[in-house]
């Protein structure tokens, strides 16, 4: 017959694997985004993930690696949430309205995720550098379509170039980055999502509604 004994009662069940990881991966961001890669430590990763070091290493390999799983995994919630953010069926100017403020909700409501993509993951040369130049290339991406599909929908009589498309919607998230990185490292009260968001599609918006109508600055002598 078998007899349950109390240690095995009380024992707690094994958690699953890729909630461990979760867990780990969420200390991660937050001791990088604290220290920087170099200064972040294992043991203090392991400390605040509630997991030994060895079990750390086991699943994640080493710390290179772990970071980069922090990148990707920072770098793919941030591009699902700009695109869960456009509305398809809406008019030109809010899909590009709602992209900005989903990239600028999300990155203030996760300013660790955004300190390991911006600042950090840039800092330190490759691999590093090539996972975030990948994430910066599927927002551009993102923005391209967005700025192609606005000029279409707004009537524009003035048809945008492939290679000035491809300028403006480098340039907006270039300006998307830097005020991201403006807004979650001030240190008195920050703008809101939508002021920020706002302040980007007034510079962004006027710009482009004048370029697809054949109004364009021309320096003086050109």
């Amino acid at each position: 017959m078998f007899v349950v004994t109390a240690a095995a009662q009380t024992r707690p069940k094994r958690m699953p694997r890729e909630v461990r990881e979760r867990q780990m991966l969420d200390a991660a961001v937050a001791v990088f985004a604290r220290r920087g890669y170099r200064a972040a430590s294992m043991d203090e990763i392991a400390e605040l993930a509630g997991a030994s070091k060895p079990l750390v290493y086991l699943y994640l390999n080493s710390k290179e690696d772990l970071f980069s799983a922090c990148i990707r995994r920072e770098a793919e919630a941030l591009i699902a949430a700009v695109r869960a953010a456009v509305d398809p069926g809406a008019p030109a100017d809010r899909r590009l309205w709602n992209g900005l403020r989903g990239f600028f909700a999300h990155t203030a409501a996760h300013p660790d995720g955004w300190a390991v993509l911006h600042c950090q993951a840039r800092t330190h040369g490759e691999p590093f550098a090539l996972e975030v130049g990948a994430l910066r290339q599927q927002l551009v991406d993102v923005v391209t379509q967005l700025i192609t599909e606005t000029a279409a929908d707004g009537g524009c009589t003035a048809p945008l170039p492939e290679t000035e498309v491809a300028g403006l919607a480098h340039a907006l998230v270039g300006a998307a980055e830097s005020l991201a990185g403006w807004s979650n490292e001030r240190d008195g009260a920050a703008p809101s999502e939508q002021e920020t968001a706002a302040t980007l599609m007034n510079f962004a918006w006027t710009g482009l509604e004048n370029m697809a109508h054949g109004r364009r600055w021309i320096p003086i002598g050109a």
